[in-house]
């Protein structure tokens, strides 16, 4: 009791050092700037109504105040802790500078220009007669300001009128009133009327208007309709230029595919004039001495025709598929009216390449589900355009160290070494014809590859691959990969003594060194649409479906509950269907703070030639990047522990079903230090009851078979990579018997030997999820 009464002494002392820091050290004459206030007084505005403006009216205040925790202000804090520094780095410049921030004084408020922005706000928002005022309260050396704002009632939308003349641009500005953002009943709001306008210009782009502009158009507002209403009247500009009238369609298509920014006018006049330089393909003229691509790879990629009516998103798709054929350095794109008839554009494309022939040397920190933390050489050789199609082939050797950084490490280090080939052609390659519509190139790809991984002290696995499939990308949220093949065949060797003595006593571990071979067609969806930073909610979804060995298995009639076992090559080829879903759900809580959220479901089936799914195909639970309260591959299947101290030598339980449930609270504390408070729930489960482990199977008690676990963490971004420290501990552990699995009244960080049981450190590279 006299410990917990000394923690909390301390506590209030620091509280109370930090609050007085917050106004010792400012100059003299000045007051702490500690926020505003806006009150909206009007009575003739509803209270739902009021709320929402003065929320909206809140964040238009300038300056903003020192950030505050708990009613602390550690940047100030820090920022008068380190005093002024003698030089421009060290240790104090940094805490100063890097972590702190210095005060926001009084002084630096506009009261009148804060009260006028507010007042212009609530006018754009339709309350067109408004009254605002200011005031300040002082209180010791710190100071607030309080806003009072009298809207009145808002102006509403009564009518909206779209042009009526006959003239092409007037019928053309009229036939995009079906989606008009403007909606009679709504609010007056200057934002939604200057977005119509740019929804107007962006229809209009889609049908040959290359030169008209939002600009072009005018919103009139007549206020005299109605009480506290208003008509709308969209028309052109009287002075809109001739250009933006016409509709353009599209001429030449001049492609200069080895583009030099430097004096690259000048190259372009020596090449036109070099007839050997020029070269005719259907609607495109090529211009490149050196013909370093073969010219059908434009004729895939680019979506204009000579004669096409010019639109933006033809533009933008052609555009986009350049950038993403992977082997242009720079993409530049000109229109120019044609000198032959003032509504045809002439359309240039400047392409710089990418040498086409490169070398990159990396060396990468990485981290694994097994806890396993370590490094890896890898030395890669490109070829960006092998065959003039822009094709990408790529060989790359690699060689690697992992450790072990948290659990039981007994020196069972893991070594990798291996070489991949792989080619990339930016089409689909198929015996009838395919093509993307969307402004990403579909890539198909082939690929070849050997690893040899040992495992210290206990075994070596040889590991060889092959795959054949196709990648595209519907839109930036929605990415596809089809392998219609995709081989693994892994053989052992050099299995010691001392694993085979633990096979002896945990059969399970048998089928880590098993020789497998594994073939069939592979498929995954991805959706996403976290790159929308403003957005509060964004989501992250990847389902993955592996159909290995079916129409093998349906021609051979295997069937191993019969004995009839088809084998290749002396191999008894894996057959089974295999689903996994990885959903993610990311809740924006502030500019640092977010909630992030993620449950993975997966069940796979083996049949006809096998009875489960093979090793290298399971499911695992535990670790840095799973549930992380338990070592990696520790926990399940079910409720099933192993009754032996194998346990301990070599944790490596799998299972046929996975269900994991994670949910992590993320906020910045200072500079590059991140924060993170997280629950990790889930387990794994056999498909079909196993005499060996008894409780492993899934059943309608799986719910109660769960594994949670919480913990803290910290992150720190150092911009090219974030590392990541987390320090875990179990809330439940399946595999207790029932009624005693919640294991919260065990807590005890005060005893040693709990710690030692129960406490993880996850030590890993980026995110979990």
């Amino acid at each position: 009791m006299k410990t917990q009464h000394r923690y909390y002494f301390l506590f209030l002392i620091v509280l109370f050092a930090s609050s007085c820091s917050s106004t010792r050290y400012l100059p003299e004459g000045e007051l702490l700037y500690t926020g505003g206030k806006v009150k909206v007084i009007d009575t003739a505005v509803s209270r739902k109504e009021r709320k929402s403006l003065q929320k909206e009216l809140h964040g238009l205040l300038r300056p903003k105040p020192n950030s505050r925790i708990l009613g602390l202000r550690p940047k100030l804090f820090f920022y008068n802790l380190a005093g002024e520094p003698k030089k421009e780095k060290g240790f104090r410049y940094w805490l100063r500078y890097k972590v702190g921030e210095p005060p926001v004084l009084f002084s630096q408020v506009d009261l009148d220009y804060n009260t006028r922005l507010l007042q212009n706000y609530s006018e754009n928002r339709g309350y067109f007669k408004v009254r605002a005022s200011a005031d300040s309260t002082r209180r010791g050396k710190r100071a607030t300001a309080e806003y009072e704002v009298q809207p009145g009632k808002q102006y509403h939308i009564k009518d909206v009128t779209f042009p009526t003349d006959s003239t092409t641009l007037g019928i053309a500005v009229a036939a995009t009133q079906d989606k008009t953002l403007l909606k009679t009943g709504e609010g007056y709001d200057l934002d939604r009327i200057k977005a119509e306008r740019i929804r107007i210009d962006a229809r209009l782009k889609e049908q040959g208007y290359y030169y008209f502009g939002p600009d072009y158009l005018k919103v009139q507002v007549d206020s005299t309709v109605g009480s506290y209403e208003t008509d709308l009247i969209v028309k052109v500009k009287e002075e809109t230029p001739a250009a933006a009238k016409k509709v353009f369609t599209i001429g030449k298509i001049v492609i200069y595919p080895n583009y030099a920014i430097k004096g690259g006018n000048r190259h372009i006049k020596q090449l036109e004039k070099d007839s050997t330089a020029v070269e005719h393909y259907h609607d495109f003229t090529i211009i490149d001495k050196e013909k370093l691509f073969n010219p059908r790879i434009f004729d895939r990629t680019l979506y204009f025709k000579k004669g096409d009516l010019y639109n933006r998103t033809a533009h933008n798709l052609s555009l986009n598929r350049l950038v993403n054929l992977g082997t242009f350095k720079f993409v530049k794109n000109q229109f120019t009216v044609s000198d032959s008839l003032n509504t045809v554009l002439d359309a240039y494309y400047y392409l710089t390449p990418l040498k086409k022939k490169s070398i990159r040397v990396e060396v990468l920190g990485k981290t694994n589900s097994a806890n396993y933390t370590g490094t890896e050489l890898s030395i890669n050789w490109s070829n960006r355009n092998t065959f003039r199609g822009a094709e990408l082939f790529t060989v790359s050797l690699f060689g690697g160290l992992e450790v072990q950084m948290s659990g039981q490490n007994n020196g069972f280090d893991v070594y990798r070494v291996g070489s991949e080939a792989s080619l990339i052609w930016p089409r689909f390659i198929a015996p009838f014809r395919l093509r993307s519509s969307s402004g990403f190139v579909p890539k198909t790809k082939a690929t070849i590859g050997y690893e040899f991984q040992k495992r210290e002290q206990l075994y070596a696995l040889n590991s060889f691959k092959g795959s054949f499939g196709y990648l595209w990308k519907e839109n930036i949220r929605k990415e596809h990969q089809l392998n219609i093949t995709d081989i693994h065949y892994v053989s052992p060797n050099n299995v010691t003594n001392l694993y085979k003595e633990q096979i002896a006593v945990n059969p399970t571990l048998a089928k880590v060194i098993e020789k497998q071979l594994i073939f069939g067609p592979t498929y995954s969806y991805t959706y996403t649409n976290t790159m929308e930073t403003a957005k509060k909610h964004t989501i992250y979804y990847k389902g993955t479906l592996d159909v290995a060995g079916t129409l093998a298995g349906l021609i051979s009639g295997a069937n191993v509950k019969k004995g009839d076992t088809t084998k290749v090559f002396g191999v008894a080829f894996s057959q089974f269907v295999k689903l996994e879903n990885d959903f993610r759900h990311y809740l924006k809580l502030g500019p640092e703070s977010q909630l992030a959220s993620r449950i993975i479901v997966g069940a796979g089936y083996g049949y006809g030639n096998a009875t489960e799914l093979p090793y290298i195909k399971q499911f695992f639970i535990g670790g840095t990047n799973s549930i992380r309260a338990f070592r990696s591959r520790s926990i399940g299947p079910g409720d099933y522990f192993p009754a032996t101290e194998t346990s301990s030598f070599l944790p490596d339980q799998s299972g046929d079903v996975k269900l994991e449930i994670n949910t992590e609270y993320r906020a910045k504390l200072f500079s590059i230090v991140k924060g993170a408070v997280f629950i990790d729930a889930g387990n794994i489960w056999l498909m079909h009851k196993n005499p060996e482990k008894p409780g492993a199977e899934f059943s309608k008690k799986f719910l109660d078979q769960m594994a949670v676990g919480t913990g803290v963490g910290l992150r720190f971004d150092l911009s090219f990579l974030l590392l990541r420290t987390d320090f875990a501990f179990p809330l439940r552990k399946p595999y207790l018997e029932e009624n005693h699995r919640w294991v919260l009244n065990q807590i005890n960080f005060g005893s040693g030997s709990w710690r030692k049981e129960n406490l993880i450190f996850n030590l890993a590279i980026g995110y979990p999820f």
